[in-house]
């Protein structure tokens, strides 16, 4: 993978200058600002890294949670397979900074997609990409559209009410049999999604009707793949005499968070833990009632769609750190309502952790990674 340029910063949201080696409180940003941890990135790449390889599993991350070059050179570095996209267009993106193994977790049906990946595994003849099938239809269309290699697909087995996906083991059968005799396509094997379930239980259920899906197939090397980033205990536990390449596409883990993967990850129930990498700071803009507090961040700068942001800590004008009390309770677009008793002023900042970083790195086109004392080591730029 090709090391990414330094970002220019002179149009960055929050950086109004060079930032490097200047600390966060006292340099040229403008709040507010998010910005990743250092040790909490390297901490977590290193963490999932070692639990796959002791279960004998292969990482692709999720590559959409960041589109950070600078942190996929870091997963590679660790050790990943590769890296799984959601669109074509992420894929493209990707290639366009080296990445050589590239799996859509989804289906494809995009005409214009399909002929531009097409081009690049003619152009590349070391580019792997698999995708997501899940209808003889969407077969079809991808055979329409196949170049001189063919595109390799894991047929999709999904759950009721779920995403993508067939519902049953033998649609999923005749999904396979159709890529098996379609030209320009390739059967490679079976892929998932059990992030949505709600207990151990369906989770195991399900990963045995993968299993079985996958026990019906004629595919030599078969891969499977798995979602992972809320259940990869039980996955790992699962699927260690698994006949298959298992390749996990946990995406979120490498920021954590603060709110629903701190609630849902599997280091609640192992040993171990990930550690949240990513905070917001923001100025109090003004207090006009009790216990009602006026930050100047909103959708625009943070998540709002897996649970509001998490009030951490303040820091006075003086630089002394102290504990926040109470919630998020409301976000406008460059707002947010805090409530609780704090004595805090127009003019302290505030950080908050975040929830859900899946929606977080999009809002932001320049990210400074800062080591413990909120000093500048690093600028990420993402591509979204």
């Amino acid at each position: 993978m090709r090391t990414p340029e330094q970002p220019d910063v002179r149009a960055a949201k929050g950086i109004l200058a060079d930032p490097a080696g200047r600390s966060i409180f006292d340099g040229p940003f403008s709040f507010p600002l998010m910005v990743a941890d250092r040790a909490a990135l390297r901490h977590n790449i290193a963490t999932l890294a070692g639990f796959a390889r002791e279960h004998g599993m292969e990482l692709a991350p999720h590559a959409k949670t960041t589109m950070a070059p600078a942190l996929l050179a870091a997963q590679l570095e660790a050790g990943a397979w590769g890296f799984t996209v959601a669109t074509p267009s992420q894929a493209l993106i990707l290639r366009g900074h080296g990445v050589e193994r590239i799996m859509v977790a989804n289906e494809i049906v995009d005409p214009a997609g399909l002929r531009a990946i097409a081009a690049e595994l003619e152009r590349d003849p070391s580019f792997e990409f698999l995708c997501f099938a899940d209808s003889v239809a969407q077969i079809e269309i991808m055979s329409r559209h196949a170049g001189a290699r063919p595109f390799r697909v894991l047929a999709e087995l999904g759950q009721p009410g779920g995403r993508g996906g067939c519902r049953t083991v033998g649609d999923l059968l005749d999904v396979a049999a159709a890529a098996q005799a379609a030209s320009g396509v390739e059967l490679a094997g079976v892929g998932g999604y059990e992030g949505t379930l709600d207990s151990a239980d369906q989770v195991r259920a399900y990963l045995g009707r993968l299993r079985e899906a996958l026990d019906h197939l004629r595919v030599r090397d078969p891969i499977l793949s798995v979602g992972g980033s809320m259940w990869f205990d039980v996955i790992g536990r699962e699927l260690a005499d698994c006949q298959a390449r298992v390749l996990l596409r946990s995406g979120a883990y490498i920021t954590h968070d603060d709110g629903i993967y701190r609630e849902r990850t599997p280091y609640n129930r192992i040993t171990g833990e990930l550690r949240p990498a990513l905070e917001v700071w923001a100025h109090v803009l003004s207090t006009p009632e009790p216990g009602m507090t006026i930050v100047g961040f909103g959708k625009r700068d943070a998540p709002y769609d897996e649970g509001l942001p998490v009030p951490k800590a303040v820091r006075r004008a003086d630089g002394e750190l102290s504990p926040v009390k109470g919630e998020v309770v409301k976000m406008w677009d460059q707002h947010a309502l805090l409530t609780g008793e704090n004595d805090l002023r127009p003019g302290d900042l505030v950080s908050f952790g975040i929830s859900h970083p899946c929606t977080a790195f999009d809002k932001w086109r320049v990210l400074p990674v800062v080591d413990e004392r909120h000093v500048v080591v690093e600028l990420i730029a993402t591509y979204f």
